[in-house]
């Protein structure tokens, strides 16, 4: 890390974050390492010293600010202050410009020399900060390379008559990090390790790996959308499978049946999870990676997209002593966060909460999870009456798949349970419907379900290109907007830029169809009325719709129309 290690090393014992006899064993461990990770790198390795604490130690000792680099935003005219060149060579990257002063973040403060050859070459004052290292390569490898540039690098390595046979056969990788870097020196382990991480920088909930028949194609899925990115060549498709079924534990000789699994990594200093699955295809094994960052799951209802009056119903149906409370909507539409929301929420000492997931993919401290698993015969339903048997006073199930499960549920909440759980329908009262289908009696239905909510996510306008612009003819006549309408509204758009992917969107927020099952409404299903007239009802009682919703959220400069039809013209239909 540093050029004066033995200076560190000495402030190290003073301020009595190491003793002499800890830093000579790392420092015989390096010696034994071959030098490939230092004196200091190895006091971390062996959890002696923090990079925080490091880095905090570092900082007061030259009279320096830590800062974090993960949420930074640096402006472009300060990244051109300096080459892609000196901050590579150097390994700093400018934060801040004012006047004539610029300050840059280094991991090393100790190092002036460097300091000294900033202010030559910017031809003015330069002044430090301390950020960690791998915030600082994160932050370069973001500002000063794009995915294509690095790809292009690595594959100019590979010889396509020189491929490694195997990857290395770890399963917890340590990615984003120089340590990282050097111990994956192989081309194709290099590459699966920089596609990784440019889809968790970008915020992809997914990576799809696809053969097709004469190249191979790899697709970041950001913010609900399918994106091609610079993959590898046709010839490295076995190579680039394989290491990561290797990964994911998964049996790379067989190729004829589908699999599934999960790699636990490191990006720069977050921990994310990564479920993968593959699939034979014509062409070969089609490989999904599904990305679950621990830290970004939302468990704060009102940052879920909730406006005051749908917040003050949700709150109302989650502190209920009973009853069932669905979620509906397809796959990736945010039904497991709300859920998980929810359930945080009222989360409290005084109540007994038991999860039933397939998978479990986010743990909540406090609340008992269990997983659904087939090969022994744990599926919702027998996980469901086992539940029972723990005295719980609410119950999380993670989908409600046939009628066994549907029946124990609803006899769970007319036994004094607070049930929750998903449905696949296109709508909040298509979950009556769905549930009769299933074979679950009416009456149960209308006794026992309290409310449902439908919905979807509708992508954000990038808040850096957001500009006002006039519907066009044909949004004006799938959305039935009068001309009053559009005098009284102001509508925007993002036009794209390099901060949203010239996409013109960043980021999801939620709309929602909430649907609550009234005295009238249970009468209309006791009755077997159908899904049309029960939603006409609900509409009459002043249920709003997830295009009601979308607009609304429209009207507020959140999303565009174009996203609204989008997204609800099934739902309209």
């Amino acid at each position: 890390m540093a050029k004066n290690t033995e200076y560190i090393l000495q402030l190290l014992i003073e301020y009595g974050m190491a003793t002499p006899e800890q830093i000579a064993s790392a420092r015989a461990e390096s010696e034994a390492s071959g030098g490939v990770i230092d004196v200091i790198g190895m006091l971390k390795k062996m959890n002696i010293i923090q990079e925080g604490d490091l880095l905090a130690m570092l900082a007061q000792q030259y009279g320096m600010e830590v800062i974090d680099l993960k949420n930074y935003e640096i402006p472009d005219e300060v990244i051109k202050s300096l080459s892609a060149d000196m901050v590579t060579k150097y390994k700093v990257i400018p934060v801040m410009k004012n006047d004539n002063v610029l300050t840059v973040a280094m991991s090393d403060p100790s190092d002036m020399e460097t300091l000294d050859t900033l202010r030559y070459y910017f031809g003015s004052d330069v002044e430090a900060v301390v950020a960690s290292e791998a915030q600082i390569q994160n932050a370069i490898d973001r500002y000063y390379r794009s995915s294509a540039e690095n790809i292009k690098g690595v594959l100019g390595e590979i010889d396509e008559d020189d491929l490694p046979e195997n990857a290395r056969m770890d399963n917890t990788s340590n990615i984003g990090t120089a340590e990282a870097a050097e111990d994956d020196d192989a081309p194709v382990i290099r590459l699966v390790t920089m596609l990784i991480i440019e889809a968790y920088k970008s915020k992809a909930s997914d990576i799809h790996f696809e053969p097709m028949e004469k190249h191979y194609r790899v697709r970041y899925r950001i913010d609900g959308s399918l994106r091609e990115v610079p993959g590898p060549p046709k010839y490295l498709q076995a190579s680039f499978t394989s290491r990561v079924k290797i990964m994911a534990r998964l049996d790379i000789t067989e190729k004829r049946i589908p699999q599934d699994g999960r790699i636990q990594v490191r990006v720069g200093d977050k921990d994310i999870d990564l479920r993968v699955s593959s699939i034979p295809t014509v062409h070969g094994e089609s490989v999904v990676m599904r990305i679950l960052d621990k830290e970004s799951i939302q468990l704060d209802i009102p940052k879920l997209g909730f406006y005051p009056d749908d917040l003050e119903m949700i709150t109302k149906f989650i502190n209920l002593p009973n009853g069932v409370f669905l979620v509906t909507g397809p796959t990736g539409s945010g039904k497991t966060t709300s859920l998980y929301a929810f359930l945080n929420t009222i989360n409290t000492v005084a109540r007994k909460i038991i999860t039933c997931e397939d998978p479990v993919e986010y743990q909540l401290p406090g609340i008992n999870q269990v997983q659904v698993d087939r090969h022994v015969e744990m599926t919702f339903a027998a996980a469901l009456r086992s539940m029972l048997r723990q005295a719980p006073n609410i119950i999380m199930v993670g989908e409600i798949r046939d009628v066994e499960t549907a029946e124990i549920a609803i006899n769970a909440a007319l036994t004094g349970h607070l049930v929750f759980s998903t449905l696949h329908t296109n709508d909040a009262p298509g979950a009556i419907t769905r549930l009769v289908d299933m074979g679950v009696k009416p009456f149960l239905v209308a006794t026992a379900l309290r409310a449902v909510m439908a919905q979807r996510l509708l992508r954000r306008i990038c808040p850096n290109c957001k500009k006002p612009y006039t519907p066009t003819r044909s949004e004006i006549k799938l959305l039935g907007l009068t001309p009053e309408y559009l005098a009284n509204h102001q509508f925007y758009k993002g036009t794209g830029c390099k901060k949203c992917g010239r996409t013109g969107y960043k980021g999801r927020i939620g709309i929602y169809e909430i649907f609550e099952v009234t005295e009238e409404i249970g009468r209309l299903i006791f009755a077997h009325q159908p899904s049309g007239v029960i939603r006409a009802e609900a509409r009459k009682n002043g249920m709003r719709s997830l295009r009601d919703d979308a607009m609304r959220k429209t009207e507020a400069g959140i999303s565009t129309l174009e996203e609204v039809i989008l997204v609800t013209m099934m739902d309209e239909n």
